[in-house]
């Protein structure tokens, strides 16, 4: 079985593959709805290209989705062509395993599951699409990775790997990047605790819970909470995630921490574009709503204002000085409470992704010799920011949350034709121009 382990390249089949209907989406839980999903068997992309004659190839998109390495599809539902369609590029959506199926993770080596398997999963899919997208007018020596949230860590990740070398050409991650921490999941006892959750009442012993985990449905799998309280002062947001890998076998994507591997990244010399949207932080609404005593507690503890991160490496009394600087910057004089949801939000905005981005853009300065661009997208729409309004719904009708900028540059299930005249449909046209000029040029200004 091939469960927790990294993808192997699909045995070729003989006759015609019917390939105009989706595959299944990776297993896993709605985050926001609960339902469980999706197959074992989704190792998938889907490669979309108008023209398959053209008077050169045309430049190749591969797109990498977020969901907190625990939700994603590469659906039309979500992510459909139609935008990009317009121009003249080939792009590509993949499937990765997420979750427990995809980020599990044992120190063993006997056990051969050192974990990353769904970032293995996006890498074998890049080495897919060099092999093979000039069959569909995709310029093999014309590719960019691009990806949203745990897609544009994944991104940067795919930027630093030794695994990807050479086999893409810029790259745009947005919303995410390596300097974010939750791009890093902190070695501990998931496997072992997703074990006996199901279950099991062994020891904590590698080869003894690989073993039984291989037993469970994966429908059973992936409905977990894991998480302690002390977990989640600490910043996690999933138990499953990318890892430093604690052994390296041939397929190894992070043998050293991810700031390392920045370093000497081998994308150092490839154009990049990153960013993210002005207004980030609203996505921590349905989170927020449904625990007030989460931000009516924090007067009771300042510290967990600073970032685990910087609390290992300092003094309380240093850690206490930086807690009551920020809780001054973000809530002035107020006491800090559930009445001042839109200030927690704002905190998590930068702590959670724009002190991350902004440590890239500091890191690709200090490393890169290739030109970087940086964005913020600040288009808000009452009506068609579909992130928003399924964190917020009706509650929070202003602001340009996580993700927002997707609703310009995919169609999905809630989109709907727009007046040519419209503000929306200029952004669509905008944002297109932006992303799909950088994959062709290197430059986004079009």
């Amino acid at each position: 079985t091939l469960r927790f382990k990294a993808p192997v390249p699909v045995e070729p089949w003989s006759g015609v593959l019917d390939c105009t209907h989706f595959a299944n989406k990776p297993v896993q839980k709605g985050l926001l709805t609960g339902i469980i999903e999706g197959s074992e068997d989704c190792l998938y992309l889907n490669v979309y290209a108008k023209q398959l004659k053209s008077a050169k190839p045309l430049p190749v998109m591969v797109y990498i989705y977020g969901g907190a390495f625990s939700i994603g599809e590469a659906t039309r539902e979500i992510y459909s062509p139609d935008y990009f369609m317009a121009k003249d590029v080939v792009l590509v959506t993949l499937n990765y395993r997420v979750d427990c199926l995809g980020f599990l993770s044992l120190k063993d080596p006997s056990c051969e599951v050192p974990g990353n398997a769904g970032l293995k999963d996006q890498v074998l899919a890049i080495k897919w699409v060099n092999q093979y997208i000039s069959y569909f007018n995709g310029a093999v020596n014309n590719i960019t990775v691009f990806g949203e949230s745990a897609g544009g860590c994944s991104t940067h990740y795919m930027m630093c790997t030794e695994q990807t070398r050479g086999l893409f050409h810029k790259a745009i991650p947005m919303s995410g990047t390596l300097h974010n921490y939750w791009s890093n999941t902190p070695p501990a006892d998931f496997a072992y605790r997703l074990a006996k959750l199901n279950g099991f009442e062994g020891e904590n012993n590698d080869r003894q819970v690989l073993d039984y985990l291989r037993t469970v449905p994966a429908e059973q799998l992936v409905n977990h909470s894991l998480l302690t309280p002390e977990d989640r002062r600490n910043g996690l947001i999933y138990a499953f995630g990318p890892t430093v890998e604690p052994y390296v076998m041939t397929d190894c994507v992070t043998p050293k921490p991810q700031l390392e591997m920045v370093r000497k990244a081998w994308s150092n010399k490839l154009p990049v574009m990153l960013g993210g949207t002005s207004f980030e932080g609203l996505f921590m609404y349905p989170a927020l709503k449904a625990n007030p005593k989460g931000m009516d507690s924090l007067p009771q503890d300042l510290l967990r204002l600073t970032p685990h991160e910087v609390r290992v490496l300092n003094t309380e009394q240093q850690n206490l000085e930086s807690s009551k600087k920020m809780k001054q910057l973000y809530f002035g004089d107020a006491t800090p409470s559930s009445k001042l949801i839109m200030n927690f939000m704002d905190y998590y905005s930068y702590r959670i992704f724009w002190h991350g981005f902004h440590r890239t853009l500091q890191a690709r300065l200090a490393y890169a010799t290739a030109p970087t661009y940086f964005y913020r997208f600040d288009f808000d729409s009452p009506d068609f920011n579909f992130y928003r309004k399924k964190f917020c719904g009706d509650d929070i009708k202003q602001g340009v949350a996580h993700a927002d900028e997707l609703s310009y540059l995919f169609r999905n299930s809630e989109s709907w034709k727009l007046d040519k005249a419209s503000a929306e449909y200029r952004t669509i046209q905008r944002l297109v121009d932006i992303w799909t000029s950088f994959a062709a040029t290197s430059n986004p200004n079009c």
